[in-house]
């Protein structure tokens, strides 16, 4: 039996890493932490250490912009400050596992490597799923460990307080590295961000929240400024778009009841 999950080093040695915190960024609702840990790999020039590879991957392949294809890819990117800053491992990826078993059994391989460079904190990030565009998205928080849940709620943090009852369970590598945490001791939060629900949607407002608070908390150095910019450039493409989608909502939902701002999250 093939093993699920082929991981590649992808450097000639290992790099020694301080006291890392790994970013996860997966797809998930509107690609929030996904776009939000792409950015970090290219402001800080992050270098490739692993990649992934599993039979269970989706059967499909990506066209590039050389009208090529590609297999989709999921990797782990790493980042060395030499300060007093930690270093980063920072997961990104086209993908995410498609079954619960891959979904566990690739959290475990993530582990492992946390694990392996002493990695006592992860932050995994995705999107609140909204029937309607957030003006300034909210930012909430979940934990494994309810000291540092409260390191990131403190004043100034930038984040809700409280998400009970305002997300239902958090299905993926968001939820389940949390999960999988625990048991392996590695403390850990999700950081959800509110964005359009709609499957064509992209988060980058959200993902400018994240970022935020990341900063705060961790003063990498992200440079915030720079995602500004390419907001304002994404929505003026977006903006025609959007409008377009929120018609239709409101058209299909017209007579019909319900919460009108009612959430969800697939991580």
């Amino acid at each position: 039996m093939k093993e699920i999950w082929q991981v590649t080093q992808e450097t000639k040695t290992l790099p020694k890493l301080n006291n890392p915190l790994l970013i996860e960024g997966l797809p998930g609702i509107g690609n929030v932490g996904k776009i939000a840990t792409d950015f970090l790999v290219e402001e800080f020039k992050a270098k490739k250490l692993y990649s992934f590879f599993s039979y269970k991957f989706p059967h499909s392949v990506f066209v590039n912009e050389d009208n090529l294809v590609e297999m989709p890819k999921v990797e782990i990117y790493y980042k060395k400050f030499n300060g007093n800053k930690r270093d980063l491992l920072l997961l990104v990826g086209d993908i995410q596992p498609i079954d619960e078993e891959s979904c566990y059994t690739f959290c475990d391989e993530i582990l492992k490597i946390a694990k392996h460079y002493k990695c006592s904190e992860v932050i995994t990030t995705g999107g609140i799923g909204l029937q309607e565009m957030p003006e300034k998205p909210k930012v909430y928080c979940t934990s494994n460990d309810k000291d540092l849940f409260k390191e990131y709620i403190k004043k100034g943090m930038l984040v809700e307080k409280n998400i009970f009852g305002v997300v239902g369970p958090i299905v993926g590598v968001s939820g389940v590295l949390l999960g999988l945490g625990k048991k392996r001791n590695v403390k850990g939060v999700a950081l959800l961000a509110e964005t359009f629900g709609h499957p064509m949607y992209l988060g980058i407002k959200g993902a400018k929240e994240i970022l935020k608070v990341i900063e705060k908390k961790f003063k990498f150095g992200i440079d915030i400024k720079k995602m500004s910019k390419e907001i304002t450039e994404v929505e003026k493409e977006l903006l025609k778009k959007t409008k377009e989608w929120m018609s239709e909502i409101k058209s299909s939902q017209a007579g019909a009841e319900g919460k009108k701002k009612e959430v969800s999250y697939i991580g």
